[in-house]
């Protein structure tokens, strides 16, 4: 008997997903509805984060915290688990596994295998969100981009760098990124 596809319907993802088991290092998103099981970071991926995390704790004109791997609740669909989550201090102490996006001040995504899913689904949930400043590292393509001014399921602000170019980021940090270390 050939097998049948019955799609599921949102609740039942949703169910789906959160009772998934992922192998350990494994990261589990659901991006528009979809799951997506992601194996752990390469060395220049982690070697990236380590150099934009050091960045936020020496220049960034508040104190904040920066939480790698953190999951947020973008919408009904989607539960991203961004490589960083910058947020006041303290934002993140009594929250559980799958918290809120209200309160966070930007996320950041290092490319991987798959950067479509960075470039656009992610985009537009953190924007649909409400998260202020998205950042993203494309590795494939050698740019940092931050966008900013989420609105209407998009951020209507974009600035643009190549790896070695220097991006300011918007108050509250008030920095300017030194992008020349991950050329």
């Amino acid at each position: 008997m050939p097998a049948v596809e019955h799609p599921l319907d949102q609740d039942s993802v949703l169910q789906a997903f959160l009772g998934l088991d992922t192998p350990p290092g494994f990261k589990a998103e659901l991006i528009e509805g979809e799951i997506v099981v992601t194996p752990p970071p390469d060395g220049p991926h982690e070697t990236a984060f380590s150099l934009l995390a050091k960045q936020f704790f020496r220049k960034a004109a508040i104190d904040l915290d920066l939480s790698g791997n953190k999951g947020l609740i973008i919408g009904p669909k989607s539960r991203f688990i961004p490589d960083g989550t910058v947020v006041p201090v303290g934002h993140f102490e009594n929250a559980d596994s799958w918290a809120p996006a209200e309160g966070v001040l930007l996320v950041f995504e290092i490319t991987s295998s798959n950067p479509h899913k960075d470039r656009e689904p992610k985009r537009r949930g953190y924007a649909a969100a409400g998260i202020p400043c998205y950042l993203l590292i494309d590795r494939s393509e050698g740019m940092v981009t931050l966008f900013t001014s989420p609105r209407d399921g998009d951020y209507v602000t974009r600035s643009q760098v190549e790896f070695g170019k220097p991006i300011d980021l918007p108050a509250p940090f008030s920095f300017t990124l030194d992008t020349a270390p991950l050329r």
